[in-house]
């Protein structure tokens, strides 16, 4: 791959808590991958279940996988131990219900290269995997690249914590993952906040193509709505005062995350973290925008409507493809 040193160390970091159920299915999409040098370092964070025995055994399998154990103390921790025990000049992280295709590193790691050292991040299209690992969202992602503060300010266009590739040194810089937003119980939006700390001082790439299996199950951590919804303004607070130019922005990021969150919960669920968020600041005005009601109403019957009937009730209310994805996770 013209550009790119193919002896180049990537790091991958898999935070693992409880994920007896995946974390083989995504260890072996990591090790299945077609650049040449990796180190696949799994962080266990304090599981109870057997996860980490199954990560033993996949290790005898696979030299290049590592297993560290930790007391529980959350994903941003997590990532920032793997980190600290990674050796590669690249860090990439995947969660540990995820999936990667076989090229993603690859293509990022040109993209990384072609794109100079100005270049902090690099990320892929992600699609939308069910329990089952298939996929039941796929969309035109974003193409944000460049100098990303301010579109970041205005939404997490990135959208999930496992298709990034990060230099080690724009890593270093941000300082991490912030492990405080746990402390505060607004544990969620850690991927926001590091992404916002590295755009700071860094460019962006995007690889155009859907390499990356984002999982969204009613167990995501997004699922928690006041807990995501806390959590995305206590970040945008942070770098409120500092950027006060860009307000608007900030604002109308935080109605988008009331409306996806509304949404999330009346397609997924459970419907019962709609209702907590009707008082909460900015929901009125999340549906300021026309229409978002008819947005909604169709991806909940487009979510609820039972498999033999979705085909005539999309005849009956497509509404041509006026609809875009608000929200990095929201393609439903």
């Amino acid at each position: 791959m013209r550009g790119v040193a193919p002896e180049a160390l990537v790091s991958v970091v898999v935070p693992l808590f409880n994920g007896e159920a995946t974390i083989e299915r995504t260890l072996r999409s990591v090790s299945g991958q077609s650049w040449p040098n990796l180190e696949i370092l799994v962080i266990d964070d304090g599981s109870t279940d057997d996860g980490p025995a199954l990560v033993a055994r996949l290790a005898c399998e696979d030299r290049r996988i590592r297993l560290v154990s930790q007391a529980n103390a959350g994903v941003a921790a997590a990532r920032n131990r793997g980190a600290a025990a990674a050796r590669g000049d690249y860090l990439a992280f995947v969660d540990a219900d995820d999936l990667w295709a076989p090229e993603k590193i690859a293509f990022q790691m040109r993209a990384m290269t072609e794109g100079g050292e100005r270049v902090g991040l690099t990320y892929t299209w992600s699609a939308l995997i069910n329990e089952d690992d298939r996929v039941f969202s796929i969309w035109q992602g974003p193409c944000a690249e460049g100098e990303v503060f301010q579109k970041l300010c205005r939404f997490n266009f990135v959208g999930n914590g496992s298709c990034t590739l990060v230099r080690r040194a724009a890593f270093e810089r941000a300082g991490g993952y912030d492990p405080s937003l746990r402390a505060r119980g607004a544990e969620g939006c850690e991927d926001l906040m590091f992404y916002l700390r590295v755009a700071e001082h860094n460019e962006f790439r995007v690889v155009r193509q859907h390499l990356t299996g984002y999982r969204l199950t009613r167990r995501s951590l997004s699922s928690n709505a006041l807990r995501m919804l806390r959590s995305c303004e206590l970040t945008l607070d942070a770098f409120r005062p500092r950027y006060p130019q860009y307000a608007a922005d900030f604002e109308a990021h935080l109605q988008d995350m009331v409306y996806w969150l509304v949404a999330r919960a009346l397609t997924t669920g459970p419907l019962s973290n709609a209702m907590p968020l009707l008082s909460r600041r900015g929901f009125r005005h999340a549906f300021d925008h026309a229409g978002r009601f008819g947005d909604l109403a169709w991806l909940t019957l487009k979510a609820r409507t039972p498999a033999g009937l979705k085909a005539p009730v999309q005849r009956v209310l497509r509404k041509g493809g006026s609809y875009r994805p608000l929200y990095g996770e929201l393609a439903l």
